[in-house]
C-alpha cells in the first residue's frame, strides 16, 4: 500500500519553534589545510535556515574566520558536538563519502527518560517523515528507509539512563526516533518528549566522537569534545 502524498503546503501540527541561537564564541578543536573541526552548541542551525531570521548558523560563523570552509555534513539545531568541515572541494568530496559509503564512525552521548533495563542493544527500524507533523519523523515499515543504531548504557540513576549511541545509518533525527521507539525518549527534545521528560535546558543529544580518514593522507582521524551534560 502506497501511502498518500501530503502536498507541500499542508500545515505542521508542530509549533514552529523560535530561534535564539547563543552568543558563544567557535570552539574550534582542529584545523589543518584541509578540514575544519569544530564543537557546535546546542541550539545553532548547522546552516541557514529557509525562514527569516535564521541565517546566523555555525557555517556563517565558521566562514567570518575560516573564508574557504564548505559544509559536509549537518547536526540538529537542538544537538550538540563535532562537526567536520572542509576546506577544499576535493576534500569536500572525499569526507562525502566518508559519510555516504559509513566510513565515518559517530559517538553520540544521551541522557534518556527511564531506566533502561538491559545494558546494550541493537535498533533496526526504518525511519520515514510524518508529513502531517513536519519536522517530525517516525517508524514507516512500509515506505521508510532503512536506519540501524547501536546503543549502551553508561549509569543509571532512578529516572533516567545515559546511553552512548552508535548509528549506522544517517537517517533525520534517527537516535530521537530510535530512542523514542525503545520507550525511551531523549530529555529535552521539544519535538517527541512529553510531559517531565520535555523539562529540560536542551536536548540532551550530544556528538561525542567522529572517527574517519583524513582526506589528504587516508590515515584514521578521531575528534572528540566532551558533553556539557
Amino acid at each position: 500500500m502506497t501511502r498518500r502524498k501530503v502536498p507541500d503546503h499542508a500545515p505542521s501540527l508542530i509549533p514552529d519553534f523560535s530561534y535564539d541561537p547563543p552568543d558563544v564564541p567557535l570552539s574550534v578543536l582542529h584545523a589543518d589545510a584541509h578540514i575544519l573541526v569544530v564543537d557546535k552548541p546546542a541550539g545553532l542551525l548547522s546552516v541557514p535556515g529557509k525562514l527569516e531570521g535564521r541565517q546566523d548558523c555555525l557555517i556563517s560563523r565558521l566562514m567570518a574566520e575560516y573564508w574557504d570552509a564548505l559544509v559536509v555534513h549537518r547536526l540538529d539545531c537542538d544537538t550538540s558536538g563535532v562537526m567536520i568541515f572542509a576546506r577544499t572541494k576535493q576534500a569536500q568530496a572525499y569526507l562525502g563519502q566518508e559519510f555516504e559509503k559509513r566510513r565515518a564512525q559517530k559517538t553520540y552521548v544521551a541522557r534518556v527518560w527511564g531506566v533502561m533495563e538491559a545494558d546494550s542493544g541493537h535498533v533496526d527500524l526504518p525511519l520515514g517523515s510524518d508529513w502531517p507533523n513536519r519536522p517530525r519523523q517516525m517508524v514507516d515499515p512500509e515506505n521508510g528507509r532503512p536506519a540501524q543504531t547501536d546503543w549502551e548504557v553508561v549509569a543509571r540513576t532512578e529516572t533516567e539512563t545515559r546511553v552512548r549511541l552508535y548509528p549506522r545509518t544517517g537517517r533525520s533525527h534517527q537516535l530521537r526516533v530510535h530512542m523514542l521507539a525503545l520507550g525511551h525518549v531523549i530529555i529535552g527534545d521539544q519535538i517527541y518528549a512529553t510531559g517531565p521528560a520535555r523539562a529540560a535546558d536542551r536536548l540532551m543529544l550530544h556528538s561525542e566522537m567522529l572517527t574517519l580518514h583524513h582526506p589528504a593522507t587516508g590515515a584514521p582521524v578521531s575528534f572528540t569534545a566532551p558533553a556539557p551534560f
